[in-house]
């Protein structure tokens, strides 16, 4: 649905016509001929519209759909890291070389900030499913917390890496004890 103008005339099946007082980010506030003043959330299926005012802007900001897009898109490009983490200096510019014990195999190289975004990465996306888990309407308690150990344990696992971050408040820390 498109975003109403205040002063559009609606209808609702139970409700009957109403007019659009207000507009929020995710309701809009409307007056009815039966029900009087309601606040009504603009994803309403049941809304109709009967007429805007002519008087009525083309547009008022940015509809909910495309705040939800821009929103979307931030979150995909940052993969829910909030700040910047650090590198310990003794690693900076170093690499990291894998040898396989077969000598006819090849060798990988990788330089320190490489493997330590992959390192970080991992972590992040940890604490997005961490999130996930812990917001999610279906799963209840017990489950969440089942779910929850396995990601304390991931993060036991990942301790190991610790070395690596230039600040102790960015470590893993598994199960305390």
């Amino acid at each position: 649905m498109e975003e109403l103008a205040v002063g559009t005339r609606v209808s609702h099946p139970a409700y009957g016509e109403g007019i659009v007082s207000k507009s929020h980010l995710t309701i809009y506030e409307i007056f009815f001929e039966r029900g009087g003043k309601l606040e009504l959330t603009k994803y309403n299926p049941d809304l109709k519209i009967l007429g805007m005012p002519e008087n009525a802007p083309s547009r008022t900001g940015l509809s909910l759909a495309e705040i939800e897009e821009a929103i979307t898109y931030v979150m995909d490009k940052f993969q829910g890291i909030t700040y910047d983490v650090k590198i310990a200096d003794k690693w900076k510019g170093g690499n990291l070389i894998m040898k396989p014990k077969n000598t006819e195999l090849q060798s990988k190289e990788v330089t320190m900030e490489a493997f330590f975004h992959k390192i970080v990465m991992v972590r992040d996306r940890l604490r997005v499913l961490e999130q996930n888990i812990n917001s999610h309407p279906k799963l209840d308690e017990e489950d969440k917390i089942h779910l929850q150990q396995y990601i304390t344990r991931s993060y036991g696992s990942l301790t190991t890496f610790n070395v690596l971050f230039a600040e102790k408040s960015d470590y893993f820390v598994g199960q305390k004890k």
